[in-house]
Formats: C-alpha cells, sequence, structure tokens
C-alpha cells in the first residue's frame, strides 16, 4: 500500500476534513470534488505540508511524518501553484533537479521537454498554461518516483494538451510498483485513467468505486409519478424530485432494464453519479 489515511481529520474553521482512503500500487486513483471539498487539504496531509488534527497517514508504508530524504525522493508533486522561482528557466530547473534528487534523468528530461517544445532558455513565468503544466509534471517524473500526487494538473487546459498529459500519466504506470493519486473536476479525464474513485464532498469522503462499475453498472433512471410508485426502490441510491416525477441513481443498472422496460434508463456517468449525491437525498 503506497497510501492509506485513516480517519485523518484537519479542522479550519467551519472546514473539516474526515477521510480514510487507500492507494495500492499499479493503481490510478482518482479524487473528484468541487472546489473547496478538501482535496488539496488531503494532499497536503500525505505530503506532511500540515498538521492533523487526528487519524493516521501512512505513505510507502511508513508514518507519513517518518519519511526520510530518499524517501521523499521517491514522490513526484504537482500542485497548481509553481515550485520553482519563475525567473528560471528549464536549464536552470535542470541543474537544481541534478542537485536534489539523485535519480534525476537528465538525459530523458531534456528529450521529453525537446518532444513538448518547451523553450529551454526562455523564464517559466512567460510559458503559455499549457507549457507550464507540461513542464511540471515532466518535473515530477524525472527521477525515478514511485508515486504521484497530482493536484488538478489538466486544469485550465485545452483537450490537446490534457490528452498529452494523461498519455504522459499512462506512460508512467507502465513501470511495476508504481502509482498515481489525482485531483480533477474534469470526469471525462478521470473516466479514461483511473482505476477507482473517490467522491470527496465538505471534507468527508461520500462514495469509493472502481470506475469500470460507475461505467457499465450504474445508471440514471427517470420516471414518471406512477412509474415511480409502483418502482422496486431497494436498488435505488439517490431520488431527486422533477417536475415530470423522478430522476434515480441505481447501481443495478441491469436489473431495471430487464425487469421495468417502459422507464428510461441512462448509462451513468461520473458526473451523473456527483450531482445525484450532491444534490439528490438519499435512500
Amino acid at each position: 500500500m503506497l497510501v492509506k489515511l485513516d480517519n485523518v481529520q484537519k479542522h479550519y474553521g467551519d472546514f473539516n476534513l474526515n477521510c480514510s482512503i487507500q492507494l495500492e500500487e499499479g493503481h490510478i486513483t482518482g479524487i473528484i470534488g468541487a472546489n473547496g471539498a478538501g482535496k488539496s487539504t488531503m494532499f497536503k496531509a500525505i505530503l506532511g505540508l500540515i498538521k492533523t488534527d487526528g487519524g493516521t497517514v501512512e505513505v510507502l508504508g511508513k508514518d507519513g511524518l517518518a519519511l526520510n530524504e530518499l524517501d521523499r525522493q521517491q514522490i513526484g508533486v504537482v500542485f497548481s501553484e509553481s515550485t520553482f522561482n519563475d525567473g528560471l528557466n528549464i536549464g536552470d530547473i535542470t541543474v537544481v533537479m541534478e542537485t536534489m534528487y539523485d535519480s534525476f534523468d537528465k538525459k530523458t528530461f531534456i528529450e521529453k521537454c525537446e518532444k513538448y517544445r518547451l523553450p529551454m532558455k526562455k523564464p517559466i513565468k512567460e510559458f503559455s498554461t499549457g507549457m507550464k503544466a507540461k513542464f511540471k509534471l515532466l518535473c515530477a517524473m524525472s527521477y525515478g518516483a514511485k508515486l504521484l500526487i497530482l493536484d488538478e494538473p489538466t486544469s485550465g487546459l485545452d483537450s490537446v494538451v490534457r490528452s498529452e498529459l494523461l498519455d504522459e500519466m499512462r506512460a508512467f504506470m507502465e513501470e511495476e510498483g508504481r502509482a498515481i493519486l489525482i485531483s480533477s473536476h474534469i470526469s471525462s479525464d478521470l473516466e479514461g485513467l483511473c482505476d477507482d474513485l473517490y467522491f470527496l464532498q465538505n471534507g468527508n469522503i461520500l462514495f469509493h468505486e472502481d470506475t469500470d462499475v460507475i461505467l457499465s453498472d450504474y445508471a440514471i433512471l427517470k420516471v414518471d409519478e406512477e412509474q415511480y410508485q409502483n418502482l422496486d426502490k431497494s436498488h435505488i441510491l439517490y431520488k431527486k424530485k422533477e417536475g415530470y416525477g423522478y430522476t434515480l441513481l441505481t447501481r443495478e443498472k441491469q436489473y431495471y432494464l430487464d425487469n421495468y422496460r417502459e422507464i428510461v434508463a441512462e448509462k451513468g456517468s461520473i458526473d451523473d453519479v456527483m450531482l445525484m449525491m450532491a444534490k439528490g437525498e438519499a435512500c
């Protein structure tokens, strides 16, 4: 287990984080949730950047606060804010990376920068948003880390740049023993990337499921009032009152397709699940 949070708590005024998650080797795990749900706070707790108010944090099989310098070189991190002085250029930062990381792969790093046409001598502050995003991810992947922690790495990017970054993440996972923990509010990115997903809302985990199960077994049912009254509701997770009747979330799509052929059953998506859990009423 590369990451394990057990009832981790952090309190900021009216905000309370209370969550438990696990990340296994060979997995890409996604954290979804609205801005302010607690994703960044959770990542900072994993990295030991904040002091938690309760629970336990394990990273790379150790207490999160007991990681030594060599352990930390096994973790690659991308936050929305830059981790380098943006007055430096790639050549300058290459020197810094060589000093900081024993396993920094300078040759591959420069090749990747050239592949994505990142200017070697231009200050980082003059990079476009897409260039900065590529650069930060390439840095995090340049020294043989086992674990990547990525906080909204594709936010604000066009579809082409997002696709390139997702391809780099998949390539990173080709080596055994690695894992990625990624947050994003772009559900389409996570659908094609993640093995499993946690839904975080107001500091709490509302939902954890394999991505394949969400896409294959979950469904949105749309029923009128009469259909709702006659429906077996034992497999309904959430409901939402509508003008025409009800919108319902189920994990047993096939059951309703087989037994209620007259109702509308739409394939569930990550957005559907999030919206129903956020806006609907638990059944």
